[in-house]
């Protein structure tokens, strides 16, 4: 018995020390850390936020993990780790004034928390236990108030694990689910109720409609100097009178016709309603090229995307090669060999085209700008090689010749990047005025709220934030946190979150599917459609699955988008972990969401998620809302109408997800 109570012992022993022996020390800076952020600024490994070697109160660190502004990681562990170690403070190139919070958090609870710090704090020694742990979460959380260089660090920051594994990134395993009908093989015509024209510009607007092709098409009433192309639907002329014109638009199939009424307005005002269609950069980055370009144009056409109102195909940075030409303009690179053939193909698509540009001697991404040191505007190796360095406005700037060669080729859509200042704004928006065409004008990236009444005169749409990420921390910042912006957004211009964050992504790492969840990203599309936002599929369009290709074809959602009236949704309830989003429509109506935030950003928790979420049940009256009288309720993800309890919408809300109403006056409202 003795015996074989030693054996037994032994034999444990030796599992406990095999155990112990197989402890791996993982450093975070060792890990593609970007795939675990969740939130928009940038994460450095090894290095601080600024891209410079970690300091805090000048004592450097050679590893760990650099961070900006409220930042959220996320892992996987599966019961694999034993410990996470860190130092954490503010780093030496930080700001000087806010205060910041950092937090280790297990399953749903709070390992460690450092109270307040603020620049010049030692920094505090991190060391918990995480035996057992299903999910961890650093979080560093600051109220940033639109200040730059909010450097914070997870010094020598490192996970213990058991064996063999490394932390994952959270999981997105949620079952996609279906809400929208396909819609009917009759005729249904879907594009803008309303389009603005300058006199004399080219025209060019293309009837959107689903249904049985063939489909034929026809503008009753048309104005003088424009006509339609039968097949594609695409009209196009230009017209030289001020004024407002009512065209009857149809549609025919062998199973019947849709009758839709067009206002075109001719005057100083384009982009009536937000912008619809694609860019490139978060499909391709700096590998975009003309191929890729045209075959998206063709999948936006074959995958019936273009029937459903989608119609802007654009180029992102990259495309840039040097000064040249007749006009002395930016021509393109290597990669797009025959532009304006590429742009007369995109057109004769019944689509139109959008490219990028920027006020610095160098783009983002390492292109060249609208503006130089040289007289000539040459972009030499010496710039080339150094790019970063040339972020700036230069001493010579060509907008007017840039400008004139977009229209001489028939661009339709300027998106322009830089750190948004007024006066490279104001120079770009009265070179495309004086251009010839109707090129919508689309500032990027976080235009400073201070000047919004600047951007809503001299821009078509402006971007309010940073670069958006796939995921809950990065839309929520983005979207969610718009309120403010609301009152300015309209006809002309309107309010811009960024490029949708759907199908496959790459947001600051290899491609790969949306890290957001089926449920956010029905809140996703939902709070756009409310914030009259432009809507820019930022993925690659061949590569749609079902599942997004609904939702971005629901013609309903995108009526709410697209309304005339161009008003902004506004917040007007935030309680329970439920927003309520309403949105005033032309035709009295009131498009109304139901978010379920589940107090998001509210507490430290609220900012990971831990697999036990659950959905909530919520019930408001209508009179609450300050609709009195009587109503038609349309639930519109699912286009049906829906029963009221005593004058109450009831609805489930999945967590981080929506229920999205269309809400009509009946006669006898008061």
């Amino acid at each position: 018995m003795k015996s074989k109570l030693l054996s037994l012992l032994l034999f444990v022993s030796c599992i406990t020390n095999s155990y112990a022996q197989s402890i791996n020390e993982i450093w975070l800076d060792d890990l593609v850390i970007q795939k675990y952020s969740e939130g928009i600024p940038g994460i450095s490994a090894k290095k601080n936020g600024g891209g410079e070697t970690m300091a805090m109160v000048k004592k450097t660190y050679q590893r760990g993990i650099g961070v900006q502004s409220t930042s959220v990681l996320s892992f996987l562990l599966n019961g694999n780790a034993t410990e996470f170690t860190a130092s954490v403070g503010v780093d030496d190139m930080g700001n000087k004034i806010l205060k910041h919070q950092f937090y280790v958090l297990a399953d749903g609870k709070i390992l460690f928390e450092s109270g307040d710090m603020k620049w010049g704090d030692l920094p505090k020694n991190v060391k918990v236990n995480l035996t057992g742990v299903q999910r961890m979460g650093l979080l560093v959380m600051v109220e940033d108030q639109g200040y730059t260089k909010v450097y914070t660090n997870f010094a020598d920051a490192k996970i213990s694990m058991i064996g063999n594994v490394v932390p994952l990134t959270t999981p997105n395993l949620d079952e996609k689910y279906i809400l929208t009908p396909p819609s009917p093989k009759t005729p249904q015509i879907n594009s803008a109720k309303v389009f603005g024209a300058t006199p004399g510009n080219p025209f060019l607007y293309t009837i959107a409609s689903t249904g049985s092709k063939p489909i034929e098409f026809f503008a009753d009433n048309l104005p003088l100097g424009l006509s339609i192309d039968h097949a594609t639907g695409t009209i196009s002329g230009k017209i030289s009178q001020r004024g407002i014109y009512l065209v009857q638009l149809r549609a025919k199939n062998k199973f019947g016709e849709a009758k839709k009424e067009l206002k075109i307005k001719i005057g100083d005002t384009i982009s009536l309603t937000p912008p619809m269609g694609w860019n490139g950069w978060n499909s391709w980055a700096r590998l975009i090229d003309g191929e890729k370009v045209i075959a998206s144009a063709k999948a936006m056409v074959s995958k019936e995307l273009r029937d459903h109102g989608w119609n802007f195909v654009n180029i992102d940075d990259a495309w840039q090669g040097n000064r040249g030409g007749k006009l002395h303009a930016m021509q393109a690179n290597e990669k797009f060999p025959n532009f304006k053939k590429m742009i007369d193909d995109i057109h004769a698509m019944g689509l139109k085209i959008g490219v990028y540009s920027t006020p610095w001697i160098t783009s983002y991404a390492g292109y060249m700008g609208a503006s130089s040191n040289f007289e000539n505007g040459i972009y030499p190796d010496s710039i080339k090689n150094n790019k970063r360095a040339f972020r700036y406005i230069g001493k010579y700037r060509f907008e007017n010749n840039d400008a004139l060669q977009l229209a001489e080729w028939g661009v339709d859509f300027l998106k322009y990047d830089w750190r948004i200042e007024v006066n490279s704004a104001r120079r770009m928006s009265a070179a495309l005025k004086s251009s010839g065409r109707d090129i919508i004008y689309s500032l990027s990236n976080s235009a400073p709220f201070n000047n919004v009444e600047e951007w809503v005169k001299i821009s078509n749409m402006y971007r309010t934030g940073p670069d958006i990420r796939d995921s809950w921390q990065g839309l929520y910042h983005c979207t969610f946190k718009l309120d403010k912006w609301g009152p300015y957004g309209g006809p002309g211009h309107w309010n811009d979150p960024d490029m949708m964050i759907l199908g496959n992504v790459t947001t600051g790492t290899e491609m790969h599917p949306t890290r957001l969840t089926p449920n956010e990203q029905y809140s996703h599309i939902s709070l756009f459609a409310l914030l009259s936002s432009p809507l820019l599929i930022g993925c690659p369009i061949d590569q749609l699955d079902e599942f997004t290709l609904n939702l971005l074809n629901n013609d309903e959602v995108i009526a709410i988008d697209q309304d005339p009236l161009g008003s902004s949704a506004r917040l007007i309830s935030d309680e329970d972990g439920i927003q309520t989003w309403f949105k005033k429509m032309e035709d009295g109506a009131y498009a109304i969401g139901f978010f379920n935030t589940d107090n998001y950003g509210k507490n430290p928790a609220s900012f990971f998620r831990w697999g036990n979420e659950k959905p909530k049940n919520y019930t408001v009256a209508l009179s609450k809302l300050g609709l009195k009288g009587n109503w038609k309720v349309r639930d519109v993800w699912r286009q049906k109408n829906v029963s009221l309890t005593n004058g109450s919408i009831n609805t489930m809300i999945p967590f981080h997800g929506v229920s999205l109403y269309y809400i009509q006056p009946l006669p006898s409202s008061k």
